[in-house]
């Protein structure tokens, strides 16, 4: 396993809760990513512009990278290329920041074509606007200082865009594909339902509890890139159920940008699972609430939102209720479930019911015939049949959606015309 060193600058008057937090989720990243972390370096000082942490921090991490071996420096706090590059000419190691690390997973767990275009889109947005100093670092053995770089480097950063608009064109074709296979769906009766959360909440191992699926669940960040669906029976009704990519706090507009096909799944669902790990402290619960919250909130219209509290099993009742109470205001229609043990995800799914988009409840009576019959048979797969029963005719309690109705009706008025 590779090992490395990582590295955060805190500023003067920062949460020192929060800043602990930031470091535990950038150590998890690096496990993830496939590291082993053998040290930790903090500074609390203002940014350096061409180290980020002082000199004399970097000094000392050059020491520790030669002493300990390691493959690779992992900062929190973003870089600019030419921070990057001073730093390692110091350490002799590759550096790299945050928001790299988090591209260097989706990296490896891209395997599907238009996962691995995201992957792609991301990291030449990430380092367009880098350009100039990429070329400069380039071209520095070439010539002396850092101007003049003239046609080179227009000719590279034309290439970057020019990459950029044709996977951005890709993608578009993709993500039309998708809007009209949802348009589909939603045609022919299926109601979306999406998981969202903060990564690592556990949102595919309730996928996996709901559906009787066996999706893959590691204790990593992130082990969901690629978007998987399945059909769920909620009290009668079919939804189609998304498991999705997890939330991450401060994940640049690019990265969400170069993800919006993927974040879609959740934009254009009918209802929003929105998972929290609730064994957590209740404070990283809030600030993982409002990253989930910011990242849909500029998408996300009318969309149903249930919060799911899991891991219920790790706390006490009155605990949990302490909890669900302090963070309504974020956690709209809150159900608190055991995804790992299965508790109460009857309950879950009744509150899914009642937030679907709503059918008529209709009573229809059809001919007791064998074309009747049929009709019954595709009403139980269209829509749900609360009651029916036999006697001069097939009388029907049906909820459905209007075309389904629509054509029940239609069917009835015509066998009832030519009797």
């Amino acid at each position: 396993m590779k090992r490395a060193i990582l590295v955060k600058r805190n500023d003067p008057r920062s949460d020192e809760h929060k800043n602990e937090l930031q470091l535990l989720e950038l150590r998890e990243l690096a496990h993830s990513a496939g590291y082993t972390v053998v040290l930790e370096l903090v500074q609390t000082r203002h940014p350096d512009s061409r180290y980020q942490v002082g000199r004399g921090k970097v000094e000392e991490l050059a020491q520790a990278v030669q002493a300990l071996n390691v493959d690779k420096v992992i900062f929190h706090n973003p870089l600019s290329t030419m921070q990057i590059y001073n730093i390692s000419e110091i350490c002799r190691r590759e550096v790299i920041d945050k928001f790299q690390l988090i591209l260097e997973i989706f990296a490896t767990r891209a395997t599907t074509h238009r996962s691995k275009l995201q992957v792609e889109l991301a990291k030449l947005e990430y380092e367009l606007p880098r350009a100039r100093a990429i070329i400069s670092i380039l071209k520095k053995e070439e010539r002396p200082g850092f101007m003049g770089l003239g046609g080179y480097e227009n000719s590279y950063a034309q290439d970057v865009k020019n990459r950029i608009d044709r996977i951005k064109d890709e993608l578009e074709g993709m993500e039309r594909d998708g809007d009209i296979l949802r348009r589909s769906r939603h045609s022919r009766g299926f109601s979306l339902v999406a998981l969202a959360g903060y990564t690592n909440a556990g949102k595919s191992t309730l996928f996996n509890s709901l559906v009787k699926e066996d999706v893959k669940v590691q204790d990593m960040l992130f082990t969901t890139l690629v978007p998987i669906t399945r059909s769920l029976d909620v009290e009668g009704r079919t939804v189609l159920l998304t498991d999705t990519v997890g939330f991450i706090e401060d994940l640049p507009h690019w990265m969400v940008d170069a993800f919006r096909s993927t974040l879609n799944e959740i934009f254009l669902a009918d209802v929003v699972l929105l998972v929290v790990d609730s064994s957590e402290p209740l404070e990283t619960i809030r600030r993982k609430l409002i990253t989930s919250h910011e990242t849909m909130w500029e998408q996300l219209q009318e969309v149903e939102i249930i919060t799911v509290f899991n891991k219920a099993e790790l706390l006490g009742q009155e605990e949990l209720n302490e909890r669900m109470l302090a963070l309504g205001y974020l956690a709209p229609n809150p159900v608190a479930v055991s995804a790992k043990k299965g508790f109460c995800l009857d309950i879950l799914k009744a509150e899914l019911r009642s937030h679907l988009p709503k059918w008529d409840r209709v009573h229809i009576s059809l001919p007791l015939s064998e074309e009747g019959m049929s009709m019954v048979s595709w009403l139980y797969e269209e829509g749900v049949v609360h009651n029916i029963s036999y006697g001069d005719s097939i009388d029907i309690d049906l909820e459905a959606r209007d075309a389904v109705i629509n054509k029940a009706r239609s069917f009835a008025k015509e066998r009832a015309s030519s009797s």
